[in-house]
């Protein structure tokens, strides 16, 4: 029998684009582009400030600039003629690699003593461009890897694909104790912002930006501090695959993302972490930490409710959606970089009892994934928890 090994996350690095907009100034934009009448243009407003979300970030620089600036939208009544699936794809071309770079950068400092000439596969996750040759290769060329570095692209799972990005890595490792898998998500949601005044497109208008974010998963883990790879599960919910879809149209691609999202979530997630936490003989009492996918507001909300969790247990969540929005696949990895970050910074150490960290996202299908990680380190200072310290947040 083949002996199985463990699959740790030792490194993980984020990134946004250099361009950013406030909600309020999204907004605004949005209301111009439509032209949106005064009471529609409230509403509108009261729609974004609705999402918990400051800022977001995006590789376009006209959605920052004054009309007059375009250069990717035309400077015309209704942004006519509206870019092509073409043009979308080229602007894709052209940042996505660049995007992922200064993610796997962020990864690399993470881990110091990491060398990148060790990775032996590396796998991309993207729902918001396709080309070939493609991302997996020019990662390939800018770091100077081996041509022989072994490459698989996940493409088109929207929000859940650094889940299956992850399942695969941990698969990969878990046989050969030698792999080291560079996982990379980069997501250009706004590069396919469509002009429509239906309520699902205002909403994914509302919650989407661009992000990137990579980990590094190998069979053990950095004294310093890892994330172990649990496990798994997966579940669909075929009656709400209406509720949620990314199709190619001729002008980008659309999303269709319905208020009865949450509904579906909040009848699905009490049995898919009831199945997690039993495949992995854990209750929530075992759980320290959770690392959700701010999909959106009303989706935490629904999944505290049925979890029996705060807001402050789903901190991290708040707090990327809060400055980042929703970045599709990436997005739960930024969320895992907060867990990541509040534990080396000694703010929170590892609860012994409760080393866990539950993570959950969703997509189109709709699709449910889960995971639990475990957060490990043989260094004294994670080992108990602060008790003397007052200021210390309660899990």
């Amino acid at each position: 029998m083949r002996q199985q090994f463990s699959a740790y996350i030792n490194g993980i690095g984020t990134a946004v684009p250099a361009y950013s907009s406030t909600q309020q100034k999204a907004a605004e934009f949005m209301a111009e582009v439509l032209q949106l009448d005064e009471r529609d243009s409230r509403r509108l407003m009261a729609l974004y400030r609705h999402t918990r979300i400051d800022r977001r970030h995006t590789v376009l620089a006209d959605y920052v600039r004054p009309r007059e600036e375009y250069t990717f939208y035309t400077n015309s009544p209704g942004m006519e003629p509206f870019p092509t699936v073409s043009q979308r794809m080229g602007v894709y071309r052209q940042e996505a690699v660049p995007l992922a770079l200064k993610a796997i950068s962020d990864c690399f400092a993470s881990y110091p003593d990491f060398d990148p000439q060790t990775i032996t596969h590396l796998i991309t996750v993207s729902c918001t461009g396709l080309y070939a040759p493609g991302p997996d290769i020019e990662i390939i060329e800018a770091l100077g890897l081996p041509t022989t570095t072994q490459r698989l692209a996940i493409n088109f799972m929207g929000c859940y694909g650094a889940f299956n990005g992850l399942k695969t890595a941990d698969a990969i490792v878990r046989a050969d104790k030698d792999a080291r898998v560079l996982v990379v998500c980069v997501e250009l949601c706004t590069i396919h912002f469509q002009k429509k005044n239906e309520t699902d497109h205002l909403l994914s208008n509302a919650l989407f930006a661009d992000g990137s974010a990579a980990v590094i998963v190998e069979s053990n883990p950095r004294p310093e501090q890892a994330f172990r790879l649990r496990s798994f599960y997966c579940d669909l919910l075929p009656e709400g695959k209406e509720a949620m879809a990314w199709h190619v149209s001729d002008f980008g691609f659309e999303m269709t993302l319905t208020s009865a999202v949450p509904t579906f979530i909040q009848q699905g997630i009490g049995q898919l972490m009831e199945r997690l936490l039993t495949q992995c003989q854990l209750t929530l009492d075992d759980i320290g930490q959770y690392a959700l996918h701010p999909g959106g507001r009303r989706i935490l909300e629904v999944i505290e409710q049925q979890l029996g969790i705060t807001a402050h247990d789903d901190r991290h969540a708040y707090e990327v959606l809060r400055q980042n929005g929703n970045m599709s696949s990436a997005t739960v990895l930024f969320v895992l970089k907060e867990i990541w970050n509040e534990l080396a910074s000694g703010e929170t150490d590892i609860d012994p009892e409760r080393p866990n960290i539950l993570s959950c996202a969703f997509g189109p299908g709709l699709t449910l994934e889960s995971m639990v990680l475990e957060a490990v380190t043989t260094e004294p200072a994670y080992a108990t928890v602060k008790s003397s310290s007052a200021s210390a947040p309660v899990l």
